[in-house]
């Protein structure tokens, strides 16, 4: 049987062989893949008797140049005496730990790591096994995420906005920054585990809890005007802005407060100071519009009484030359108060333009008219080139001519007597292009940039000998860019002249098929019954001399209601009425006219100092037919009461 025993204690042999070479191949295996370096010691001699592929890698030496050595020999540990220690420890505790061991390769790079030693008994001897991890990059980025807090702490200190943090699960504040602190009155620890509306924030818990839901549904919100009461009771407001992000995993809300109750009061001063200039500049309009209406009132009698004495003649020198001095300074004056009305106007962008189709030469010629008594006084030469063909446009007759007026008289004022002014009409392509140049003073080169400016004047001597309030150019160009135009100065500076150039867009050739027909006039022969209404005794009386003179039949009242009571009796065809009238002003006067069943034809003519655009429409509202501006041209009314509309309207009205 002794045989048989020795077979079967040789088979257990073999399987224990065989199981320790598995083990053994097992344990290479995981020694060799392992990512952390392995260093085997002999805790006798302390020095390597294996190493794995990561430490020879880390180290930068081979698996036989590190065999036999200590650690302190291949960069571990800082000499032998740091390793005799460490080894005393490690027979003592049998379990070592470094979690920041400095480390330098063959290679001289420098490396943090984390080294654990233990000493256990491997086939009844003992055996040291060293685990080195490389922290290096570890290390870098707690060190990063140090210095980012410790950045993101100094701000958080030291910013000039309030900072609150909140937890997004609760709404209850987790930090406060000083300035926080100081803007409440509350302590860190007043304010930490409170909720907004606990320390002065919306009005109540409802509000506060609103905007909590809406700040965790939007991620953000904003509000730019919230009020807020400090732990003393005082009010401010405040820009909040509060934003929902992640950090770490979870989920933070950052509020940012800051106080602007300074900015806020000063933006309510603004406003208030706007409205304030608002109103101003309404009732400066108001002041403008009644000064005009107070300043036009006594010149229409002036000027219309003088244009009598002219059409009667005086062979008296003295009186002749008085007559021409009236003439001249109360045109210049109308002239001025005309000018003051147009600020109002270019500034607030109220004109509005009555276009139709119309010959430019027309305009122009009407505007050499009117500026004719201004160069004539200056004894100037004026040449007049117009095309022999018209030259249409589609244009406001009266602001145009307004355009070349003030041009001419612009020429005149600043040209020397004797001198010479050239005005001339042109069709370049598609544009008309009016030039008027003069042999005047000229423009300086510094000025001429700034010509159209509003108040800008090339005279600021105190002799103001050329008179004027420096808007007539800043008019010019508002209304030619109004009819889609330009107009440019050019001088060649100080005692050269001027040129001033107008370009204004021509109506397409096919445009002027569909033109409406003539409008048709009275015959010339044709007298009318007018009513002549002005509580300016003098200025309704010389009115009625110049329509005498017209060969018409007057009637002079001085109220609104004698108008009404005149009109019923007289039946008048036209009534040239004033508007601002004691009691009932022209306005109800027009109204209750185009109620009387026989005088609702009537020709209803505004005479009035209220000229902006605004009086205009109400005119027009309470049936007016034509709005004229004191003082009326005697030529102006002329013409009006020689052109009253068709031939139809006038039959009806002699009909009734």
């Amino acid at each position: 049987m002794q045989p048989q025993t020795a077979i079967e204690d040789m088979t257990e042999s073999r399987r224990a062989l065989h199981a320790l070479e598995v083990s053994e191949t097992r344990y290479r295996r995981l020694f060799e893949a392992a990512k952390d370096g392995i260093l085997i010691l002999d805790p006798d001699t302390r020095q390597i008797t294996d190493a794995n592929p990561f430490i020879a890698e880390l180290l930068g030496y081979t698996r036989e140049e590190m065999i036999g050595k200590e650690m302190f020999e291949i960069g571990l540990l800082k000499d032998e005496e740091a390793s005799r220690a460490a080894f005393r420890e490690l027979h003592e505790k049998h379990f070592i730990r470094y979690e920041d061991l400095p480390l330098e390769s063959k290679k001289g790079q420098r490396r943090e790591v984390e080294v654990v030693a233990n000493l256990y008994e491997e086939d009844n001897r003992p055996v040291i096994q060293a685990n080195i991890r490389d922290i290096t990059e570890r290390k870098e980025v707690v060190h990063a995420l140090e210095v980012s807090e410790s950045r993101y702490r100094r701000l958080f200190e030291t910013a000039q906005d309030a900072i609150l943090i909140l937890d997004a699960l609760t709404g209850e504040i987790t930090d406060a920054n000083p300035f926080i602190k100081k803007m409440l009155g509350y302590s860190q620890d007043e304010l930490v585990g409170k909720e907004l509306w606990q320390i002065g924030f919306f009005h109540d818990i409802e509000a506060s809890q609103n905007a909590f839901r809406e700040l965790k549904e939007r991620g953000y919100i904003r509000y730019d005007h919230l009020p807020l009461e400090t732990k003393s009771g005082e009010q401010i407001e405040v820009e909040f802005v509060s934003n929902a992000y992640m950090v770490d995993h979870r989920q933070v809300i950052q509020c940012n407060i800051r106080d602007i109750s300074d900015r806020a009061r000063l933006e309510r001063q603004a406003q208030e100071q706007t409205i304030a200039l608002t109103d101003l500049n309404r009732r400066k309009d108001e002041f403008l519009a009644m000064l005009s209406h107070e300043l036009r009132n006594p010149l229409a009698p002036i000027l219309n009484a003088v244009h009598l004495l002219r059409h009667h003649g005086d062979e008296n020198p003295l009186r002749r030359q008085a007559r021409a001095v009236i003439e001249r300074q109360a045109g210049q004056l109308a002239h001025i108060v005309d000018d003051l009305m147009e600020v109002s106007r270019v500034t607030s962008g109220s004109i509005k333009l009555h276009l139709e189709h119309l010959d430019i030469r027309g305009i122009v010629e009407h505007a050499v008219e009117s500026a004719r008594p201004l160069i004539d006084q200056h004894t100037h030469e004026l040449s007049v080139s117009l095309p022999p063909e018209p030259v249409w446009l589609h244009a406001d007759a009266a602001r145009l001519e307004q355009v070349a007026v003030n041009l001419l008289n612009n020429a005149a004022k600043y040209t020397g007597k004797g001198g010479h002014i050239w005005l001339s009409v042109e069709r370049e392509s598609d544009d008309a292009v009016l030039r008027i140049r003069d042999t005047g003073v000229g423009i300086a080169r510094e000025l001429l940039p700034r010509i159209f400016d509003l108040f800008t004047q090339a005279d600021c001597s105190l002799d103001r000998s050329q008179g004027g309030l420096g808007i007539g150019l800043t008019v010019v160009q508002r209304l030619v860019e109004m009819h889609g135009g330009t107009v440019a100065a050019n001088s060649a500076g100080l005692g050269n002249g001027s040129e001033f150039i107008v370009r204004l867009p021509v109506m397409p050739s096919h445009a002027m098929e569909s033109e409406s027909p003539p409008i048709q006039i009275a015959a010339p022969g044709t007298r009318w019954r007018v009513l002549v209404v002005d509580d300016n005794v003098d200025g309704a009386d010389v009115t009625a001399l110049l329509v005498q003179e017209l060969g018409h039949e007057t009637q002079v009242v001085y109220s609104g209601a004698n108008a009404l009571a005149a009109a019923d009796e007289y039946l008048p065809n036209v009534v040239l009425l004033d508007i601002g009238l004691p009691e009932m002003d022209g306005y109800e006067v027009a109204r209750r006219l185009r109620q009387h069943p026989i005088l609702r034809n009537a020709w209803l003519i505004a005479i009035t100092g209220y000229g902006q655009e605004s009086d205009r429409q109400r005119s027009k509202e309470a049936g007016f037919d034509y709005h004229l501006i004191k003082p009326v041209a005697p030529e102006k009314l002329e013409e009006l009461l020689t052109l009253l509309t068709t031939q139809e309207r006038l039959e009806k009205s002699a009909s009734e």
